[in-house]
């Protein structure tokens, strides 16, 4: 796993080491007109901590790991909503969307979550679709699967 923090100590953007790709290209879009320079962290940072907690089955660590946010005030809702979502449970897109106020979005819910750079901290593997089949993980639907089972969520097979 990948995981860019601040000098701060906030997440700034997870993803997982075979989609380095795709994370250098979510901090170039959303960073590009700042200057980002990316670098080893010398020692283990609080939230790495907090990661690893996480997948050794302390399923609460990562909810206390901060986060900067960057993105349109439209995908920080949906982001800040996702970290609501309580372990071990889900949420469609047009639920997620009616919690927002804005029950014709789900389209554009369904896009922020995509767009979401901070995954597994900002949990938008815990949103499926409305007949609760498994949809839309940029990681792979596999891999949304296991993280949803070591939550503890009973997913239905089809």
């Amino acid at each position: 796993m990948l995981l860019v923090t601040d000098f701060e100590g906030n997440a700034r953007a997870v993803d997982w080491e075979d989609h380095e790709d795709r994370l250098q290209g979510l901090l170039h879009g959303y960073y590009r007109p700042h200057a980002i320079h990316l670098e080893q962290a010398s020692r283990v940072t609080a939230a790495r901590g907090q990661i690893e907690a996480y997948f050794a089955g302390d399923l609460h660590a990562i909810d206390a790991i901060p986060v900067t946010m960057p993105g349109t005030s439209f995908q920080k809702d949906v982001w800040n909503a996702l970290r609501r979502i309580q372990v071990g449970t889900t949420m469609s897109y047009s639920g997620l969307a009616i919690q927002l106020g804005r029950p014709k979005a789900t389209r554009a819910v369904g896009l922020a979550n995509g767009a979401n750079p901070i995954g597994v901290i900002v949990p938008c593997h815990r949103v499926i679709g409305a007949n609760a089949s498994l949809t839309g993980y940029g990681s792979g639907l596999p891999r949304k699967k296991w993280l949803l089972e070591h939550e503890g969520v009973l997913l239905k097979l089809r």
